[in-house]
This record gives C-alpha cells, structure tokens and sequence, in this order.
C-alpha cells in the first residue's frame, strides 16, 4: 500500500502539469470521478426511479436554448485548437506538448481545459433524456461515452493540456457543432423533424472522427515522438473501442433495420428524427 500511496503522490505532484494543478476540478481525479459515478447511478437507476411514476417533461425552450450554448462552446472550442496549433504549427506526425508559459501554449491549455468542462456539461444530454422519459435513448454505448469521455479529458489537463492528443478534441468539436444543431432542430417539433433526414450521417461522421484519432495516434507508437506513448496507446485503444461500439450501433440502427424493412417489401426510410 506504502508503493502505490507514494507512486500516487509522484504522479500527481512530479509527473503532471503545474499550470493546471490550482485549476478548479484538476487538483485531483476524486471530484471528475465522483461527477461521473454521481451521473451513471443517475442515468441507470435513480433518475428512472425518480421519473416511473411521473409524466415527462418536454423541455422544448431549455432543449433549444441549452443545443445553441452547446453550438457556440462547440464553434468556440473549434476556433481555439485550430488557432492555438493545428492550423498552424503543430505537427500532424508528431507533436510534444509545450509545458511552457508561451502564450500559444497557454492558449492551448486553456482550450484543453475548456474541453474537459464542456464534457461535464455534456452529461446534461443524458438527463434531459432521464426527464423526457426516452429511455430507449440511454443505451451502453451513450452512458459509456458520456462518462468516458470527462475522464479522457481530465488526463488531459492534469498531465498533457496540448500536443498530439489535442486533435481529438478539434474533430470532436467540429462533429459537435453539426450534432447539436441537428439537436437544437429537432427541439422544435415535427413540423421541423420532418426536414431533418441526415441522422444517421452523425453516427458516420463520429466513424471517421475514431478512425482518423486512431490513425493518427497509432503512428505514435512506431515512431520516436515526446508524447507519452502510455496515452498514445490509451488514445489508440480507446478510439478502437468506440469505432467497435459506434459501428455496432450503425449496423443495428441503420444496416439491419434497412435490410429487413426490404425484405419485407417495405421501402426503408432514410432516417427517423422524430426518436430523440
């Protein structure tokens, strides 16, 4: 117990990043952890409890106006790695993290850390479907990601808030900001569902946004870069698991149902907004 209380201490004291470390929820892993143990107990049980023997909620207005906050994050954050690095000098093959106090590398600290509170947001998604009683909505693969994911992004700003692993977080922006306004529509009701036939697309763009973070993380380990290959290869495998989860419901939702709605004689419809 003495070696790993000690292991713990050098890893959060020596090996992690001091600009962050008086940073609100980045002194420590206890706060993200129990957020996100609070959000899974929450979405599984204590929430559909709550909401048994309730009606739902509609939530029109706050789903709107929460979509579009979620719109402009998403465009801000975009902005932000894109101009801090990646549509400047940043290296697509390898690229360390900058530890100092240049104010380029601060920028990009900062756009890390507004990345991980913005996945804190996110878990809001999950609620609102709690609320709404779409029950059906909250699957593995959600809860998975929506808990995943402000973990992922923690790591990052306690010990890489830039470099390499920063492109995540600019693809997952940019899908971001097309996920959310399909969202922010579809809040407006039938008479605006109807015209939203792209759906599926998402779940396409999300594919290739864990392909290309897998590629590009991968390459890592085969070549010498100084960026922690132990994240590298948690990025690697991580982006593996969720194109496997990703592509599983892509054929579930999308493949199969179009395959038997043809075998059956039945045109197949090309999406249906109408289930968020």
């Amino acid at each position: 117990m003495a070696g790993i209380v000690e292991w713990y201490r050098d890893l959060m004291n020596n090996r992690s990043d001091p600009r962050t470390k008086d940073w609100f929820l980045a002194s420590g892993p206890g706060p993200v952890i129990t957020i996100v143990v609070t959000y899974v107990y929450f979405s599984i049980s204590a929430g559909p409890r709550y909401m048994r023997d309730k009606k739902p909620y509609t939530l029109r207005n706050t789903l709107i106006v929460y979509n579009f906050i979620q719109i402009l994050l998403s465009m801000y954050l975009f902005y932000e790695g894109m101009a801090a690095g990646w549509f400047r000098d940043y290296s697509f093959r390898c690229q360390p993290v900058d530890y100092s106090d240049n104010p380029k590398a601060l920028r990009m600290t900062r756009a890390v850390y507004a990345y991980f509170m913005c996945k804190l947001i996110e878990l809001l998604d999950t609620v609102f479907f709690v609320l709404r009683k779409k029950q059906r909505q909250i699957s593995f693969l959600h809860v998975y990601h929506h808990a995943a994911m402000p973990l992922c992004a923690w790591v990052g700003v306690k010990f890489v808030p830039g470099g390499h692993g920063t492109l995540l977080g600019v693809i997952n922006a940019f899908i971001h900001i097309i996920m959310y306004t399909y969202y922010m529509l579809s809040a407006f009701g039938p008479q605006v569902q109807k015209y939203l036939w792209w759906k599926k697309y998402l779940t396409s763009l999300q594919l290739i946004q864990f392909s290309i973070v897998g590629v590009h993380n991968a390459n890592l380990l085969l070549t010498d870069c100084a960026f922690p290959k132990t994240l590298a290869f948690l990025l690697f495998a991580n982006a593996c698991l969720f194109l496997y989860l990703f592509g599983s419901f892509y054929a579930q939702n999308y493949l199969k149902s179009r395959a038997k709605l043809q075998t059956n004689g039945v045109a197949a419809p090309v999406d249906d907004a109408k289930s968020d």
